[in-house]
């Protein structure tokens, strides 16, 4: 598992070039083994094939010459001269018959080439030849081969080359270059013997037949009897005998055999007529050879195939990993805070459509940035606009202070209370610095207010606040009700007939604080209703143009609203209801705060 997350860690160009190098030189290098061994067989069938070929055509030789010398008995058999001589019975009698018989088989040594000899015996030991002499006092009737003959009742019969027999050849032929074959002569009606054919075939025939075929370099055809000896092999053989268990119980087959310390491979077939074996002999290495050849071309081909297959990889994997390298190094850049780098190669994959969304993804990131750097300063803005619209300097809170002691001086209470709510008006407002406040202080901010609009409006105005005392330390922004009561005042209460009345009451709603600020002032119309709502959805846009906003009505709930949104978010702010000549309902809803570091603006 270790090793496999170590290669999890390796570069993605050298997981390329690995990935390319197996899916290409794994696939030659097994196509090189399946090609060399299909070659193998192929080429082993081939040979095995080419060479049984061979053998079947010197068999076909083989049983030509056999089937020759089967009809030629058959034809000195059927001859009168030859029936007239198989029923001689005294050797002394020589005579014209004799003569005739000879010349008969002088035809076949003519016409056939491949005949040493002929001998013709009757049953009284009576011989007529035209190569062959036989000492007169032997009798070859007790000749092995004689029978042999006897024995096989009348069947041509090949009974190898000559051992021990009586009988010697004019022109003086080896035992080891000819090749006998016997057929006795039976009486069709009495099934007795009348004689036996004797036919030397010369093995300078058979040599002729085998002597040009080479297999391979060095390779030979060898034949054997059905005894296993040798009838024909060539000078230097490179197995002197072959063992009769080699191929003893098949007719046909391949083996291959180590020696003196050389492979051999042989393939052999019997003829089914002669009964011989013809038996192929070469050494594996000339096979091999061969096949060493052909796998050096194939070797050659996978090397030529690796030398290209590699540079290839190289640069597949580079033309994939070197975009993904920049685009990471982008990404570093970006990481570090520069903001500013683009991906700029086009491209049309995947990486090209992943480099335009991480330039578009930078693009938004710079954006957002400026906007809350925009809200951030919009609310500064705000917050000292608020102050400018609504607080003196110092002094000024002096001066009020220095006018009530005056007036209490001089016995105007009336005039030194006014002086004394503004006076606290202001330094609520001052808080000394803070932007937070308890939602108690905020209260008595706007009671403040109130009271000081109460002289001037007197019964006009009459109002009325409603305060949970579980929530009056709460923390809330400053300044937020004093300008929804204000509107409340100047064209809710002002323009009605008759006293009005303000209700302002607090309550824990559903997680938040909700503060509602209700007149029964003329209200307004359902057109103006949604144009104010629509404002309060637009404030913090419509905030920042000061010279279009500043002077129009409901300008002080607009910068309420932009406050509360720039410090909390969506899901906070003021909520307008109103109904023509009923009266208007603002509900204020803001986050439960324990203490004052818990805003939004003060976490950025």
């Amino acid at each position: 598992m270790k090793r496999w997350i170590q290669i999890n860690n390796l570069p993605i160009r050298y997981k390329l070039i690995s990935h390319f190098l197996i899916i290409s030189i794994i696939p030659i290098i097994c196509l090189g083994l399946l090609i060399n061994w299909a070659v193998e067989r192929v080429l082993e069938e081939q040979v095995n094939e080419n060479t049984l070929q061979l053998i079947s055509k010197v068999n076909e030789t083989f049983e030509f010459y056999m089937n020759n010398m089967q009809s030629i008995t058959y034809y000195i058999s059927y001859n009168e001269e030859v029936q007239e001589f198989f029923d001689q019975e005294d050797q002394s009698m020589e005579t014209d018959n004799e003569y005739e018989v000879q010349r008969y088989l002088r035809n076949f040594t003519t016409l056939s080439p491949e005949v040493a000899g002929l001998l013709v015996v009757n049953s009284e030991g009576n011989y007529v030849s035209n190569e062959f002499h036989v000492p007169s006092a032997q009798d070859l009737t007790e000749e092995s081969w004689y029978q042999e003959a006897i024995e096989n009742d009348g069947i041509f019969k090949i009974i190898g080359q000559p051992e021990d027999r009586s009988i010697s050849s004019l022109v003086n032929y080896k035992n080891d270059e000819v090749v006998s074959v016997v057929r006795s002569v039976i009486d069709p009606y009495t099934q007795e013997v009348q004689g036996v054919i004797l036919i030397d075939l010369k093995l300078r025939v058979i040599a002729e037949t085998l002597v040009d075929v080479r297999l391979g370099k060095t390779g030979y055809l060898m034949v054997v009897d059905d005894q296993n000896q040798n009838i024909y092999q060539p000078d230097d053989p490179l197995v002197d005998t072959i063992p009769s268990e080699w191929i003893a119980g098949r007719n046909s087959g391949t083996f291959s055999k180590e020696i003196n310390s050389q492979k051999l491979q042989f393939i052999f077939q019997q003829s089914p007529f002669a009964n011989w074996t013809t038996i192929g002999v070469f050494p594996a290495e000339e096979t091999i050879f061969e096949m060493r050849e052909i796998q050096f071309y194939i070797v050659v081909f996978v090397f030529i195939l690796m030398l290209f297959g590699i540079p290839v990889s190289y640069v597949l994997s580079s033309s994939i990993s070197k975009p993904i390298s920049q685009l990471m190094i982008f990404m570093r850049k970006a990481e570090e805070g520069n903001l500013e780098v683009r991906y700029k190669e086009k491209r049309d994959d995947e990486i090209g459509l992943l480099g335009r969304s991480f330039n578009k993804m930078l693009k938004q990131i710079n954006q957002l940035l400026q906007l809350t750097e925009r809200h951030e300063r919009q609310k500064r803005e705000a917050e000292f606009r608020s102050l400018q619209a609504n607080i003196n300097p110092h002094f000024l809170y002096n001066t009020l202070d220095t006018i009530q002691w005056m007036a209490r001086k001089q016995k105007a209470n009336d005039v030194a209370e006014v002086v004394e709510t503004l006076a606290k008006l202001f330094r609520i407002g001052l808080s000394q610095g803070r932007d937070i406040i308890t939602l108690s202080e905020e209260i008595e901010h706007i009671e403040s207010y109130l009271l000081i609009q109460k002289t001037r409006y007197r019964e006009k105005l009459n109002y009325q606040i409603d305060i949970d005392e579980g929530i009056r330390s709460l923390h809330v922004l400053k300044f937020l009700l004093q300008p929804i009561v204000e509107n409340a005042i100047y064209h809710g209460i002002k323009e009605r007939r008759g006293n009005g009345h303000i209700v302002v009451t607090t309550q824990e709603k559903e997680g938040k604080l909700s503060i509602i600020i209700q007149d029964d002032g003329v209200g307004i119309s359902e057109l103006e209703l949604q144009e104010m709502r629509q404002a309060l959805k637009e404030a913090i846009t419509r905030t920042e143009n000061q010279g279009e906003t500043r002077d129009k009505k409901g300008y002080g709930m607009l910068n309420v609203q932009a406050r509360i949104l720039l410090a909390f978010g969506e899901g906070f702010g003021l909520y307008i209801n109103s109904k023509k000549h009923v009266g208007t309902t603002v509900e204020v809803l803001l986050p439960i705060l324990i203490d004052d570091s818990m805003v939004k603006g003060d976490k950025a």
